[in-house]
């Protein structure tokens, strides 16, 4: 799927302008992004082709990378990886006391066993996460978050959403509501299983 990435769009040809095309003019507010450019381009060259996934598809693209931008600048204020907020995250949301099994962060994560095992090993020496015996389970142990990772995952979370929010700030409030349900209505097939 082309996307009009920041940095990336590599845009060339004559039609340049929010002039281009009469789709361009008919979007909310007048207002061209580089992704309207590249349809228009493309409605020109194959007009035999339906490029509503690509109007789609490459705007998300295109806000993936800003959130991703903003995601690694939240985390660097806090001196915090992606992958150190996501583990001392998925611990804050199971509420107190802030636990959970290897395996239950393995499956929260998406990573395997033998990176998560590395990763709580790095969390310990930073003194973010510790090791406890399971009480269900003399054998076996779960991960706890400790004082200063809960302070760590809460400052950089606060600053997560600032920056987030400053994302959504041009899109009208009444909006928002709706956009989250259709973002949903569209993430749902890869969330949920396959019915047996």
């Amino acid at each position: 799927m082309e996307s009009a990435a920041p940095g990336t769009e590599g845009h060339q040809g004559p039609h340049t302008g929010p002039h281009v095309g009469s789709h361009v003019g008919s979007h909310v507010g007048s207002h061209v992004d580089e992704v309207d450019r590249i349809v228009t381009d493309w409605r020109r060259e194959r007009p035999d082709l339906d490029l509503e996934p690509l109007e789609v598809f490459s705007r998300v693209t295109r806000l993936a990378r800003h959130l991703d931008l903003a995601r690694r600048t939240a985390f660097t204020m806090h001196a915090l990886d992606g992958w150190e907020f996501d583990v001392l995250a998925a611990l804050r949301r199971a509420g107190e006391p802030y636990e959970m099994s290897p395996g239950a962060l393995v499956t929260a994560t998406l990573v395997t066993s033998g990176t998560m095992t590395n990763r709580i090993d790095r969390l310990e020496g930073r003194g973010l996460v510790e090791r406890h015996r399971s009480p269900d389970d003399r054998r076996g142990v779960v991960v706890r978050l400790t004082g200063a990772g809960r302070a760590r995952v809460d400052a950089a979370f606060t600053d997560l959403l600032a920056h987030e929010a400053r994302m959504l700030q041009d899109l009208d409030a009444s909006s928002r509501p709706e956009l989250a349900t259709l973002l949903r209505a569209l993430s749902a097939q890869f969330d949920d299983p396959p019915a047996s």
